[in-house]
């Protein structure tokens, strides 16, 4: 297939170039590399550094024609999001309803969506978060996501790309940026490595999903062959705390320091993880990852980047 991956050169977007070039298929890159990385963007792939909202795109899809579209481009900073609202719509809305128009003008004819399991939620009603839980979300970033999925639906009933939406919660792996809002893994291991102690937020009995990089590739994977249209939560269903997390990054490190404690930042969910039974079925996929193997995955990504 010929396929046009928006923020390719990000850290997931860019591993699921990788997996769709060894998959055999012709893939596209574009990203305006805010947050990503030239240096993450397949060789084998043609690269356009632009930003999706740029009326350049439309000469991007005139020249390779994609049959499907991945679009992982996005403002993904929750406190941004709070900081700038406006500026969240603008990439994660207003960019996402321009490139839906040029998949409807250039006949694309698939779009995979990255959402989110972690931020469109709000506060659980009950654990794990299955995708009928209600939609609540605490910030701009999970609002404008779900606004996102909804214009993927209206886009397909005026004639438009059929879809299919992945929710996915934390992801981590090398690759993730430990500058970056997303990147609690990254940042804990970075610091480490460095010999510093990362801050946690609150007393860091607040727990997440974490999800390997690779398992959320395979559902990339597979979602190129399903008609289903989602959304489908791509998780683990298991909690960890954020305090469990830095203990076992402590551990493969060898780093032997206290954690700092700064005060919980507005915007976030106390507790979440998710219920993807309904991706198992659809789409055949279950994480196949356990967080002690991908967190040493990931140390070592960021002992041999230096």
């Amino acid at each position: 297939m010929r396929i046009l991956v928006t923020g390719g050169a990000g850290f997931i977007g860019s591993h699921i170039v990788d997996a769709y070039i060894a998959a055999g298929h012709e893939v596209v890159v574009v990203d305006d590399l805010s947050c990503g990385s030239g240096e993450n963007v397949n060789p084998a792939a043609a690269f356009h550094a632009l930003d999706i909202r740029d009326p350049e795109l439309d000469r991007v899809f005139v020249t390779h024609r994609p049959e499907v579209v991945n679009h992982h481009a996005a403002q993904i900073d929750v406190r941004k999001s709070l900081a700038d609202p406006a500026h969240d719509i603008g990439i994660n809305i207003v960019g996402t309803v321009r490139l839906l128009h040029h998949c409807m003008a250039h006949g694309t004819r698939r779009v995979i969506f990255a959402s989110t399991g972690g931020a469109i939620y709000g506060e659980p009603q009950y654990l794990p978060a299955d995708e009928a839980h209600p939609v609540r979300p605490l910030s701009p970033y999970g609002l404008d996501k779900f606004a996102a999925e909804h214009y993927l639906r209206l886009s397909r009933d005026q004639g438009g790309a059929d879809y299919t939406i992945l929710r996915y919660a934390n992801v981590y792996g090398p690759r993730q940026d430990a500058h970056g809002e997303a990147g609690v893994v990254a940042i804990f291991a970075s610091a480490m490595l460095r010999g510093q102690a990362p801050a946690i937020f609150g007393d860091g009995e607040q727990t997440r999903d974490f999800v390997y990089v690779g398992d959320v590739v395979r559902a990339n994977v597979l979602a190129l062959e399903t008609n289903v249209p989602g959304p489908l939560n791509i998780g683990t269903g298991h909690p960890s705390s954020v305090n469990d997390l830095y203990h076992h990054l402590a551990r493969l490190v060898g780093f032997d320091a206290p954690a700092r404690h700064e005060p919980e930042r507005p915007g976030e969910v106390r507790d979440i993880h998710l219920d993807c039974g309904l991706a198992q079925r659809e789409l055949g996929w279950e994480p196949e990852v356990a967080l002690d193997d991908g967190l040493a995955l990931t140390v070592e990504h960021f002992r041999r980047a230096g």
